[in-house]
């Protein structure tokens, strides 16, 4: 099993070696796609979602500049210009950006260390609930653009956006490679669109420019407080998928998306938002679906074909951002393993989890089932997003004191204005809690629970281990000259580099003799992303035939044991496969009232360590050389 380390060594981010503007366009079709079809709903959602508005010139403008000041200072600036920049090794997302911190500072035994592991974890099990809602939502949202061509057409929304997110779930295990060239020009495609349709729309009225003016926002705000705080529950449904900015920094550097924003998206998002606010002062009742009744009647059904088509690549970025979490939380010991498959020969990111995808699948349908409507799955959204953004908020203050060495005054501006930003909108959700904002606060109550209780339980059993666990030096002394020695070499597998591994001990008890080689493996995962080739390997001679190997991966990597080994010289002559032989120890958990758990939670991580997948095909460890030797372990 891993064992998560920390360490000062760096690793190279591992970006395309492409160019700025074609890493700008693969920005624009996987970072943009949530954010970018936010344009479909929020307008919308704010006038007659929950909270319905008055259709006039105050609410129009004010609602405009909120939505204009809040892209402006929540994404350009906290995102793109500043939480952009705490890159680690080149990788982004609050596991990571919880990976720096600890490496930078000292880890997780600091003052601050436990709690910022909670905010960590916490934002990642939000992450799953909004994870479930966007693919329902924005295909929801595109498809009901239907009933804006023909009003016969709205009995097939549910039916058809059931079909395309089936398809695009089971597509998934296939690898979306290929297809996923396609995603950068279609979305360059879908914001030139955009932009159009705003430009036509605020050419009619001009006078909407005015709303970019923040006292407006203020004088909606001084005439209805109550109701503007309200409406900031469906105005930040405009900045849904910033984080994504941050989470997907991995794939495409931080300069490209940082381009593909101020150059691109920012402007046809607001210039779309504009012309909503323009087509609205002229035609009130078009509230009810602003975004597609901006284009004329003969350009409603193309319009309706581009963003769904939108809506999909906005999906599929949000599944391929899950598996790519999944694979940080299991490689840094929050998750059990998984099965892991790779789509793709050439592109190592691209990964398929089966479990996860399945998973995902049937909670987004269930939500289409249970909802229905973009209208009432927009209730359900936000609370999630504006979670993890506060939270983001609170582990960035720590960042910019604690390792880029900010003055005090400096982070107590960047953290007072951001709390105040993001806790408005945060408690303004909170609001929508008994509409559907209950779902997502459920699976990240579920997946937290999931996450701590197999850090706590691994961390629990591998004490337990150890208190059992005879001394290297000891075992050596009295095993080395009584057992017989047979040819050929032992590898045995243990999660501490310390003491002497189960199976040894059960092998030396059963089958009473030792290879010529022993050598005592762990699989060490640090807190960057990956780890530089030339430093995997740390051996040690403990004499008389026994070495300890510790290999080391980032938790962006795969750990491959067997090629890992090839770069292990010092601990006699060159690997072999077919003379090695791996030895695992799979424990069989007996929950007890010791303390360190709840019973429930014993008997979770129990049932959890039973169904994680084989360490054989996790290490991809030949599967013909290698044995496994039970044991049992109270907790």
């Amino acid at each position: 099993m891993p064992e998560a380390t920390g360490s000062d060594d760096p690793a190279l981010p591992h970006h395309p070696k492409q160019g700025l503007a074609r890493l700008a366009l693969g920005a624009i079709g996987v970072v943009y796609g949530d954010i970018g079809t936010s344009p479909l709903y929020a307008m919308k959602e704010v006038f007659v979602g929950h909270h319905k508005l008055v259709v006039d010139q105050l609410h129009i403008f004010g609602v405009v500049s909120l939505i204009f000041w809040s892209l402006l200072l929540i994404v350009t600036f906290k995102y793109v210009l500043l939480v952009l920049r705490a890159d680690n090794n080149g990788e982004g997302g609050s596991l990571a950006l919880l990976a720096l911190i600890q490496r930078r500072t000292g880890g997780a035994k600091g003052r601050w260390g436990p709690s910022l592991v909670i905010l960590g974890v916490l934002a990642t099990a939000l992450f799953f609930g909004d994870c479930m809602i966007t693919p329902a939502v924005s295909v929801l949202s595109a498809v009901e653009g239907l009933a804006t061509v023909e009003q016969g057409f709205g009995a097939f929304v549910i039916p058809i956006s059931v079909a395309i997110l089936v398809a695009l779930f089971y597509l998934q295990a296939r690898g979306t490679g290929g297809i996923g060239k396609l995603f950068g020009p279609i979305m360059l495609v879908y914001f030139l669109v955009l932009t159009v349709l705003g430009a036509i729309n605020i050419a009619d009225r001009p006078d909407i420019l005015q709303a970019i003016d923040p006292r407006w926002a203020f004088r909606f705000a001084a005439a209805d407080g109550t109701l503007a705080f309200l409406a900031l529950g469906s105005v930040v449904l405009a900045v849904t998928g910033a984080e994504a900015l941050y989470a997907d920094m991995g794939h495409f550097g931080r300069r490209p998306i940082e381009v593909a924003w101020l150059y691109l998206v920012f402007p046809a998002l607001m210039v779309n938002y504009l012309g909503q606010g323009a087509l609205l002062l002229d035609q009130p009742e078009a509230a009810q679906n602003p975004f597609f009744l901006m284009a004329s009647e003969d350009w409603r059904l193309p319009l309706v074909i581009l963003a769904t088509m939108a809506t999909v690549i906005a999906s599929q970025a949000v599944i391929t951002g899950a598996f790519s979490v999944v694979q940080q939380a299991v490689q840094l010991g929050l998750m059990p393993r998984l099965r892991i498959e790779h789509t793709s020969a050439a592109e190592a990111g691209q990964i398929y989890i089966p479990v996860v995808n399945w998973a995902l699948m049937t909670m987004v349908l269930l939500l289409i089932f249970g909802f229905k409507e973009s209208s009432n799955l927009a209730a359900a959204y936000g609370i999630a997003v504006t979670g993890t953004m506060f939270i983001s908020t609170l582990m960035v203050g720590v960042l910019i004191r604690r390792v880029w060495q900010w003055s005090w005054w400096a982070v107590g501006l960047f953290e007072g204005s951001f709390l105040l930003i993001d806790g408005a909108y945060f408690f303004s959700n909170v609001t929508k809690i008994p509409d559907g904002g209950w779902f997502p606060l459920l699976v990240g109550a579920i997946v937290f629970t999931v996450l701590t209780t197999w850090s706590k339980g691994r961390k629990l059993m591998i004490d337990r281990l150890r208190e059992a666990a005879m001394p290297i030096k000891v075992f050596i002394a009295s095993a080395a000259t009584s057992a017989s020695r047979v040819p050929g070499t032992a590898v045995f597998m243990t999660s501490t580099a310390e003491g002497v591994p189960h199976a040894l001990l059960h092998n030396l008890k059963h089958n009473k003799v030792l290879h010529e080689r022993i050598v005592l493996l762990t699989v060490a995962i640090a807190d960057q992303p990956f780890w530089p080739e030339s430093n995997r390997v740390k051996r040690e001679d403990l004499g008389h035939g026994f070495y300890r190997v510790v290999l080391r991966f980032g938790f962006m990597e795969e750990p491959n044991v067997p090629a890992a080994l090839k770069l292990a010289q010092g601990s006699g002559p060159a690997y072999k496969m077919m003379d090695t032989s791996f030895f695992l120890s799979r424990q069989t958990l007996i929950a007890s009232d010791r303390p360190g758990m709840a019973l429930w939670r014993e008997k979770l991580f129990a049932w959890m360590l039973r169904n994680a997948e084989s360490a054989m095909e996790f290490f991809r460890l030949p599967s013909n050389r290698v044995v496994e030797l039970g044991s049992q372990v109270e907790i």
